[in-house]
């Protein structure tokens, strides 16, 4: 089994903020996202694939107030967005890079490898959103209760459909050159991340913290998660 980083995760209050802070931030305007009907939430994405990542894109996600309650009604949207710490740092300091998504070729085989090391990453949900070029179809791990788990640094797992969305877009100008993980469970992280054969991401024991270094229209720029 292989695995490989698929996205970024930065979530933000509304879309709005998050559009300016990439901008303010990374010296790019994001492209185009859409709408997830299943989770009540909306993006808008950029690439930043490289060598190493060769699909990677990074995803800025906020409540869609346009959305009606998700339904079924749930105890927490994905990525922990309804996490009232996480919740109110991002509205206190601004949108904030909180989790990565990892690709598999199987996520059914990939829960169960971490199902056998004690991990409940939760079901795999089926999920999608339209796009001008068609329907992107997915299967990604989403607990009942939202939660990312050990601090947002053991990835959410996705499989997807025929069409991956980094096939269409453009050249951001963003590139991900690195993306390290910090964590006092280092030893549980680094199995599960073998379990599954995620590639790129190192671990090293710290404090919770995910790291990723991006370079940029601005420059080198240093996203951090700092435990949220």
């Amino acid at each position: 089994m292989t695995a490989r980083l698929d996205h970024l995760v930065i979530v933000s209050t509304t879309l709005e903020e998050g559009v300016a802070w990439c901008e303010a931030t990374l010296g790019i305007t994001p492209g185009p996202g859409g709408e997830h009907p299943l989770m009540g939430t909306h993006n808008r994405l950029f690439r930043v694939a490289t060598v190493d990542y060769p699909r990677a894109y990074a995803e800025i996600i906020a409540i869609n107030p346009a959305a009606p309650t998700p339904v079924p009604a749930r105890t927490g949207r994905w990525f922990d967005m309804d996490n009232p710490a996480l919740r109110a740092r991002v509205a206190q300091e601004g949108p904030q890079l909180v989790h990565f998504v990892a690709n598999v070729p199987d996520v059914a085989n990939a829960l169960a490898a971490w199902a056998a090391l004690g991990i409940d990453r939760g079901p795999a949900l089926a999920a999608s959103r339209m796009t001008p070029r068609g329907l992107l179809e997915w299967q990604i791990t989403v607990r009942d209760d939202g939660q990312r788990l050990f601090d947002g640094t053991l990835p959410t797992l996705i499989e997807w459909g025929p069409v991956h969305p980094a096939g269409t877009m453009m050249e951001s100008g963003v590139t991900l050159q690195s993306l390290t993980v910090h964590h006092p469970q280092a030893d549980a992280l680094r199995a599960a991340y073998q379990a599954i054969g995620l590639q790129g991401v190192t671990v090293k024991p710290g404090e919770p913290n995910l790291v990723a270094t991006l370079r940029t229209p601005r420059g080198a720029v240093t996203l951090e998660s700092r435990g949220i």
